[in-house]
C-alpha cells in the first residue's frame, strides 16, 4: 500500500503534545521489619545506656535442716551495665530554584518529591546498617563518625555458624562477628539448634525469623511433620512456610531484603529497641544561591536489652 500524495502524517507535523503519564512508578522495596518491630525507646545523650538481669541456676541441691540458723546470705549478683553509642545517618538534596518554577509530570513540586523519596532511601540503609553492618560500636572524635553496634555484634549465646567463623568475642556492641570463610546450606537442624538454645537460656520465646530472600525460599523447603497440600478446589499449591510451629512455640518466617544474604536471625522484638536521640526529620539548609537545601537527618542507637532471647544461623551460602 502507499500513502496518497500530499496526505499529513504525523511524521512530518510540528508541535504534537507528548503523551507523558503523569505517575511515576517506583517498585524498590520499602518493608524494614527489624526496625518497625522493634520497641521504639528515646536516647537523651550520644551513649545510651541500659542495665540487664539474669536469674541464678536452678539448684537440685536445696534442702536445708529443720530450725537451721542463718550463717550467711545469698550473695547479690550486681546487674550489667551495657551501652552503644549513637549513629547519625542522613540524605541531602538541592533543588534549583527553576525545577520548582516549570511544570513536572508525576509531581508537583519537585523538592517534596524528593524529600519523600530520601525519607523512604534513609529508612532503608536504617534497616540495613543495623540488621547486616556487622559493626561494633565507635566513639565519636575528631574526624570519627560515631557508629552504633548493630544485631550482629550482640547475638553470641545462642547461634549455629560453620568450623570458620565465629561470634563476638563479648555480647556487649564492642566486637563484631567473624565470618567463616567457606559457607554451608541452610537446614532446618540448625534453625531448630537455635530454637532450643533459646527457650533454655531466656524466659522469652523469639517471635520472628528474619531471612534474607533465598532463605526465606529453602525455609519453605522444610518438611517437618508435615505434608504439603494442594487445593484442588481453586487450584492452589501451598509452597511456602510463613509460620513454623516448633517445640516451644510458633515463629513468623519473615523476608527482609536489606540483611545479609549468609544470616538468619532469631528475634525477639521485645528486647531489642532503636533508642532516638533525633527521630527522622527534615531540616532546612542555609540557603546560598538559586536553591533550596533540605536535610533529611536522624541520630540512634540500637539497644539489645538481653541477647540470650535471641539468635541467629550464620556462614549460609
Amino acid at each position: 500500500m502507499s500513502i496518497f500524495t500530499g496526505t499529513a502524517s504525523t511524521f512530518d507535523l510540528k508541535g504534537i503534545r507528548e503523551d507523558l503519564t503523569n505517575v511515576i512508578w517506583n517498585v524498590s522495596p520499602m518493608d524494614t521489619p527489624f526496625t518497625t518491630r522493634a520497641q521504639r525507646a528515646k536516647a537523651t545523650s550520644t551513649k545510651h545506656e541500659w542495665q540487664t538481669d539474669a536469674l541464678a541456676s536452678a539448684s537440685t541441691s536445696n534442702a536445708q535442716i529443720q530450725g537451721d540458723d542463718i550463717a550467711s546470705t545469698t550473695a547479690v549478683v550486681a546487674t550489667t551495665r551495657l551501652g552503644n553509642n549513637t549513629q547519625i545517618s542522613r540524605k541531602t538534596v538541592t533543588i534549583a530554584g527553576t525545577i520548582e518554577a516549570v511544570i513536572k509530570a508525576g509531581r508537583g513540586s519537585g523538592l517534596s518529591y524528593q524529600i519523600a523519596k530520601l525519607g523512604k532511601e534513609l529508612r532503608r540503609d536504617i534497616e540495613a546498617i543495623l540488621t547486616g553492618a556487622n559493626q561494633a560500636t565507635v566513639v565519636a572524635s575528631s574526624g570519627t563518625a560515631p557508629k552504633t553496634a548493630d544485631a550482629l555484634s550482640w547475638i553470641k549465646t545462642n547461634t549455629d555458624k560453620d568450623a570458620g567463623g565465629s561470634d563476638p568475642s563479648a555480647a556487649d556492641g564492642t566486637g563484631t562477628r567473624t565470618d567463616s570463610s567457606t559457607t554451608r546450606s541452610f537446614t532446618q537442624t540448625q534453625l531448630f539448634g537455635v530454637l532450643k538454645g533459646i527457650f533454655t537460656n531466656s524466659g522469652d520465646a523469639p517471635e520472628m525469623v528474619m531471612l534474607p530472600p533465598a532463605m526465606k525460599q529453602t525455609a519453605s523447603t522444610f518438611t517437618g511433620n508435615n505434608t504439603r497440600m494442594a487445593d484442588t478446589q481453586d487450584k492452589r499449591l501451598v509452597s511456602a512456610i510463613d509460620y513454623l510451629v516448633y517445640d516451644f512455640g510458633t515463629v513468623q518466617m519473615v523476608p527482609n531484603r536489606f540483611m545479609r544474604s549468609r544470616d538468619v536471625l532469631v528475634i525477639n522484638t521485645d528486647l531489642w529497641a532503636v533508642a532516638w536521640l533525633r527521630p527522622m526529620r527534615v531540616e532546612e539548609l542555609a540557603k546560598t544561591g538559586d536553591a533550596t537545601k533540605k536535610m533529611i537527618i536522624a541520630e540512634y542507637a540500637l539497644e539489645s536489652r538481653n541477647e540470650k532471647g535471641s539468635g541467629g544461623v550464620f556462614d549460609l551460602a
